[in-house]
């Protein structure tokens, strides 16, 4: 009510709608899908690409749909001899000037340029001249930039800078020299790149991917003499499955674990026991900070992009960080000191795979802080899902028709609150459940928060906890971090804080599938379907509370002692580095 509307004409049909639309978002309602390439609905519009053109009567060119907006009376056609033939011309010269390896190309069965290409029926090249050449760039532990596969639709700079608030990327020279590239063209390691992998998932091609450690897994697993042991992340129960067809939001916690055991894993262990652990140090950390005076608020620490971020941009923070180690690296320390001497196994011996859906935990695996003073890593390979997913297909096992089976114990099991970390607030909710009865000495009757639930941005909540407020916050999305920061910077008082680098958190981190449709990553939707079956996962265990863990009560009573001790800071905390201005 009391919204201006336009009325308009395309392809001969009347349609009315607010002003302010686009001719792409006028035509979808009804049921018009102009082709696009550049265009991003949770990114600022381009009109880089020019796929998506449409003709307007009384206009001498043909117009974006994506970045015009309707006029009253209107009369657009999309889908003319010309205009076909317009968005044609324009695909065929993106693909003159890009690689022929689609067979052999990552993204192959999965690229918006190759599905465009089929689309708008290009089935030829005209010109075999010259294209573009640049090297590839590896140097990152988690990214890899093929710029000739590059078609310039900016959405990696714009998720970079407007997504992520970090703007490491920008276009740099022009024709044939074109190229997006970090500052002064430096290489990504030597960058302010975060390593969270959004880029990856925005780009339409292989300009962008993960840094592939699937040779080294094979070569790991097929090595007789290595003890392989393999731990996946809460958020690949929830997501691992639309690789084999099944709808988003479905479980399959038994299914993965029977298929890494069908790869040859020795061990098939949860880095969501690490999560109760994790949860077990921070809750106390959190109440020995509260009280006795210490610095306020805590931070999470668990995302390893945000971790970047800050000791990048926010070094300031740096005491307001929780020292627990992420999860991840929780689990394979434990595995390389705990589970080795159990079972009688020299630690050099033992090759950790985890399982993570975020590049940055490569980056993660490779800070020295994890690497043992005989040179050897905590966590030997990180695949992220999209990696196993491969790896499952390659081996030929048959993923949809495994019969569920149980992770390995001890370090497999975990309670329902290890399962919601994949979820943006899931931390720092398990983390209240804990905190609070630690705190008051009494079991909570209600072990939900759910005002800390929600993909969206940037949730606050004021809770009372035996008659203290305690005021809190969850952002995912570094953007969205900047804002809750600078408020903290201007004076604003929170109790804890849970920053996760991710649009939705882990379930939509930079090594998730690719949607399905071949259609837009950053789908909130998507992400509340995947941590939906997260919440599932937890409402359906025994036991909800980490600290109730009976394997990791075990841990503390057999090797690591006291809450919060020698022994458990020795091995499960860690610092951090000032970043400022550059750092690797």
């Amino acid at each position: 009510m009391g919204t201006n509307m336009v009325h308009v004409t395309i392809d001969g049909r009347p349609v009315e709608v607010a002003a302010g639309t686009t001719i792409m978002q006028a035509a979808e309602t009804i049921g018009i899908r102009i082709p696009r390439l550049c265009y991003h609905p949770k990114l600022s519009l381009e009109g880089a690409c020019r796929i998506c053109v449409v003709e307007v009567k009384g206009m001498r060119c043909f117009p974006a749909s994506c970045a015009t907006k309707v006029a009253e009376g209107m009369e657009i056609t999309t889908g003319s001899p010309e205009i076909r033939q317009a968005r044609r011309d324009i695909v065929e010269l993106l693909l003159d000037n890009h690689p022929m390896d689609c067979q052999t190309c990552e993204r192959d069965g999965n690229c918006e340029l190759q599905n465009l290409a089929y689309q708008l029926g290009v089935r030829e090249r005209h010109f075999e001249g010259k294209r573009k050449q640049f090297e590839i760039e590896d140097s990152s532990y988690s990214i890899v930039r093929n710029s000739e596969k590059c078609v310039l639709c900016q959405r990696c700079i714009r998720v970079c800078a407007e997504v992520q608030g970090v703007h490491n990327l920008s276009q740099h020279w022009r024709g044939a020299t074109a190229v997006v590239t970090p500052a002064f063209e430096a290489r990504m390691i030597e960058s302010i790149c975060i390593n969270c992998g959004q880029c990856i998932n925005v780009c339409p091609t292989a300009a962008w991917i993960e840094k592939s450690w699937t040779e080294d897994v094979w070569k790991a697993l097929n090595d007789p003499s290595k003890h392989v042991v393999v731990h996946i992340a809460p958020s690949i129960r929830a997501a691992i499955g639309e690789g084999f067809g099944l709808p988003p939001g479905t479980p399959t916690s038994g299914k993965t674990a029977a298929a890494l055991r069908r790869l040859g894993f020795d061990k098939v262990f949860d880095t969501n026991f690490s999560a109760d652990l994790t949860i077990v140090e921070e809750s106390n950390e959190f109440l020995q900070r509260l009280k006795n005076g210490g610095t306020l608020p805590l931070i999470t620490s668990c995302s390893p992009g945000w971790v970047k971020f800050m000791e990048h941009f926010y070094p300031e923070f740096i005491p307001n960080m929780s020292t627990c180690k992420s999860p991840m690296s929780m689990h394979s320390t434990v595995i390389k000191t705990y589970y080795a001497e159990k079972a009688g196994i020299d630690p050099k011996d033992i090759f950790v795979v985890a399982v993570m859906p975020c590049t940055a935990k490569k980056y993660e695996s490779r800070r020295p802080e994890f690497i043992s003073p005989d040179g050897r890593p905590d966590t030997d390979a990180v695949l992220t899902t999209r990696e196993l997913i491969w790896m499952i297909k390659a081996y030929g096992i048959d993923f949809l028709h495994l019969a569920d089976e149980e992770f390995d114990h001890p370090l497999g099991y975990s309670t329902g609150a290890a399962d919601i970390f994949g979820a943006t607030g899931g931390v720092l909710e398990a983390a209240l459940r804990t905190a609070v009865e630690m705190a008051t000495g009494t079991e909570l009757k209600e072990i939900e928060f759910a005002q800390v639930r929600g993909v969206d941005g940037l949730q606050e909540a004021s809770l009372d906890v035996a008659g203290t407020t305690l005021k809190v916050a969850v952002a995912n999305g570094l953007h969205n971090a900047r804002d809750l920061l600078d408020r903290i910077k201007a004076g604003e008082e929170f109790h804890m804080i849970e920053i996760m680098a991710c649009p939705g958190g882990c379930v939509g981190g930079g090594g998730q599938p690719y949607p399905q449709k071949g259609d837009y990553t950053i789908d909130f939707e998507l992400y509340r379907k995947r941590a939906g079956a997260l919440y599932d996962i937890d409402r359906d265990k025994e036991i909800r509370l980490s600290h109730k863990n009976p394997h990791v009560l075990e841990l503390y009573r057999e090797y690591l002692g006291e809450v919060g001790g020698h022994k458990a800071h020795e091995l499960l905390h860690t610092h951090y580095q000032s970043r400022t201005p550059r750092g690797i």
